[in-house]
């Protein structure tokens, strides 16, 4: 359990002390006299000397370090040294985290020894005894977590600094003279840390890349990519490899698949979709029964193994959906064009084929290679008038070609009929216990430049709903196929853990102060209570805020060939199989699907393994870049909002100051303590609120106040708000 309430001890070594024991630290088989130690820390005055002596007495009855022979000491080699990892503030300072402690411990500034975010690292831990808060100091650098920095260069006569806008990166990073490449002052730069001497304050880097100017568009979007390590281009032998791929449909082939070209078939995606992944077929069969397709692009038959192509869809493992444009995981070649499910095309597809009832009850199934034919593509908004309206007309305002124009009985037939067993499937999930997160995303309208003119909000209605619950059938019925087989077989499952109930508890906190609870009887009354929190929600103003916070106290989901089902969906057994175009993880399971079904034996769960860690790293990496982008946006359509009043939803209290999410928009900013000016405001962390001394005026999360924008910095994608005022 993380604590991190308390400040640092006020109780410290002395900063002699400390540096006698990092020296004893950083060769722990080796043993020293003061002489030594006198020698390493440029010492030669007799006063310093005897100081050496003493400190290195008391080191020795804290038993920190052992005197192994008459005046020669050696750090004792016991638990107090753990492996972890390294979470940075933004206050210079660290906490380390680690599966083997209970707790985080304090990492002061002059201690970190180097140790920059995430890093891998090897800690001694003081204070250890009961009571007593633990501190520790990095002893060791395991492993870097990244070499790779964005920032702007300041290029002076004979070298340069680059200054990053991560608020945890606490140093600047020097460039050599002949190490800065094309790089002109000022410009937004790609570096590479080599070096870090011992006695240099800050690392030694090179210049790998120029970005840009500072506040040009694409610079900032290929910022945001380069900082976590993700590519916005294809390497041209790549390209080429992809290019010289046969994509045409061969008849040889098709015999070799079942035909489902006569079978009707549709794809429901959104309106600027460029790569169709997933397409529904639909009949009605002799006995009463539906038989429903779920046919997904077969990615793998392009896709060779051991191919450069393999090689760089593996490494990027996701495709990576920013504000302004999509980075794929695959070429357009494939993505775009011979794996995108496009209507009156011929296809090549992997597909789940069900037999269900009346009841949307499964009766029979089958899985493997096919051949289709798009009849149709719909737009989520085409899907949902013909829901709504139960019509075959498609309006010109909703069309995907602005003119009005008429569907076939039965394709509007098959979608009333799939849109109600969806709806039986997607309430027989909800009372098995899945949690409905139907959370509002901000989207942007762009114009030509990419620069946002407009903020809308995309919302699920029952075309949405319907694609995910037969994309959820599917997933869920592989995943059964495989994880249900004797003897085990490996297979790449999507797993999702149970919440912490720590932070389950902390969001009872928090949305008491709107009147809702958790009840914490059982795992069925969690689900139950977090469903009905967001059912109650729903269009009210702390609903973007609720929503947040209930999906942060969720573990997070990842891949891995260990089952343990999928807390926040109900299922024992949980794939993904619909997105190859998009995901790596889904070309896996097919490879393993079509591996199993001709009869292979199971493959190497260690190398599986380790293919989904990679995949998990990245689909969290690319998570953030969008985040990112998000926020880079809201910023920037924010500067052309700088003299309108807003009202917005206190969204987090701190010490500091209050955040506020604006209502219309969803954009955030904080509102500085100090300058809020109708009161001298302090911080009570019992009502999570910020308390007037004289007015004991109380703002707290939820309550509504009025807001404007006094700073907006697209280098650190931070909004600044002058606090105007309460609502009555």
């Amino acid at each position: 359990m993380s604590k991190r309430n308390g400040k640092p001890s006020a109780k410290k070594e002395s900063d002699f002390s400390r540096k006698i024991f990092k020296i004893l630290s950083k060769d722990p088989n080796k043993s020293f006299n003061y002489k030594q130690i006198a020698a390493i820390l440029e010492l030669n005055d007799t006063s310093s000397r005897n100081e050496i002596i003493k400190e290195l007495k008391i080191l020795a009855s804290k038993e920190q370090i052992e005197e192994i022979e008459k005046g020669k000491y050696r750090v004792i080699a016991k638990a107090d040294y753990v492996e972890g990892t390294i979470d940075m503030t933004s206050r210079k300072t660290a906490y380390f985290v680690s599966p083997e402690l209970e707790e985080d411990v304090f990492i002061p500034t002059g201690n970190l020894n180097k140790a920059l975010d995430k890093d891998k690292v090897k800690v001694y831990i003081y204070n250890r005894r009961k009571g007593r808060r633990p501190e520790g100091e990095v002893v060791e650098i395991i492993e870097r977590s990244k070499t790779d920095f964005v920032g702007i260069i300041d290029i002076q006569k004979n070298f340069a600094f680059v200054s990053t806008a991560n608020p945890k990166m606490y140093t600047d990073i020097f460039i050599p003279k002949d190490k800065l490449g094309d790089a002109e002052n000022g410009d937004v730069v790609l570096v590479k840390i080599a070096d870090w001497p011992a006695k240099a304050d800050s690392p030694f880097g090179e210049v790998i890349k120029v970005l840009g100017k500072p506040g040009e568009h694409n610079t900032e979007i290929h910022a945001i990519l380069a900082e976590y390590g993700l590519p916005y281009d294809f390497p041209v032998d790549v390209e080429v490899f992809a290019q010289k791929i046969d994509t045409s449909i061969q008849e040889e082939e098709i015999a070799r698949r079942r035909d489902m070209r006569n079978v009707l078939t549709f794809t429901i995606d959104p309106r600027d979709a460029k790569d169709f992944d997933d397409a529904l077929s639909f009949q009605q069969l002799e006995n009463g029964n539906y038989e429903i397709g779920v046919h997904i692009a077969d990615v793998s038959y392009y896709l060779q193994e051991g191919t450069i192509l393999d090689e760089e869809a593996f490494n990027r493992a996701t495709s990576v959906y920013l504000v302004d444009r999509v980075v794929p995981m695959l070429p357009e070649v494939l993505s775009n064009f011979a794996c995108s499910l496009r209507p009156h095309e011929e296809k090549y597809t992997f597909s789940a084929i069900f037999e269900v009832n009346a009841k949307a009850e499964v009766v029979n199934k089958w899985f493997g290679r096919t051949v289709i034919y798009s009849d149709q593509r719909f737009a989520y908004e085409e899907a949902q008038h013909i829901i709504e309206t139960k019509g075959n007309v498609i309006p010109a305002e909703i069309s995907l070609t602005d003119t009005e124009y008429t569907i076939s009985d039965e394709i509007r037939n098959a979608t009333l009929k799939m849109d109600e067993l969806a709806k039986i499937l997607r309430r027989k999930r909800l009372s098995d216990g899945a949690i409905s997160f139907d959370k509002v995303e901000v989207k942007f309208h762009l114009n030509e430049a990419a620069e946002p003119t407009g903020v809308y909000f995309k919302v699920s209605k029952d075309a949405n709903h319907l694609i995910e619950e037969f994309m959820l059938l599917a997933n869920r019925k592989v995943a059964e196929y495989i994880g249900k087989q004797d003897p085990k077989k490996t297979f790449v499952y999507r797993i999702h853990d149970e919440p912490d109930e720590d932070k389950l508890i902390n969001l009872q906190n928090i949305i008491s102060k709107f009147g809702y609870s958790i009840n914490f009887k059982s795992k069925s009354t969690i689900s139950k209570s977090l469903n009905n929190l967001l059912n109650d929600v729903n269009g009210k103003k702390e609903q973007n805020l609720v929503d947040t916070l209930a999906i942060r106290s969720m573990s997070k989901a990842k891949y891995s060939t260990h089952n343990i089902g999928h807390y926040g969906l109900a299922f024992d057994y949980y794939s993904h199989f619909t997105s190859p175009i998009r995901r790596y993880p889904d070309v896996m399971a097919h490879r393993l699907l079509q591996h199993y079904l001709d009869g292979g034996k199971s493959l190497d769960e260690d190398v599986y393994e380790e293919k989904c860690n990679h995949s998990s790293n990245m689909e969290s990496l690319a998570a953030n870049a969008e985040r990112d982008s998000i926020k880079y946006m809201q910023v920037k359509y924010m500067l052309d909002h700088k003299d309108e009043e807003f009202l917005g939803v206190i969204s987090g209290v701190t010490e500091w100051g209050i955040y506020v999410e604006i209502i219309s928009n969803k954009c955030e900013g904080m509102c500085r303590i100090r300058e809020i000016k109708d009161d001298y405001y302090t911080f009570d962390d019992k009502q999570y609120a910020l308390v007037g001394e004289v007015t004991q005026n109380v703002l707290q999360l939820g309550d509504e106040v009025y807001v404007k924008v006094k700073n907006a910095d697209l280098l650190k994608k931070q909004l600044d708000f002058q606090y105007l005022g309460k609502k009555a």
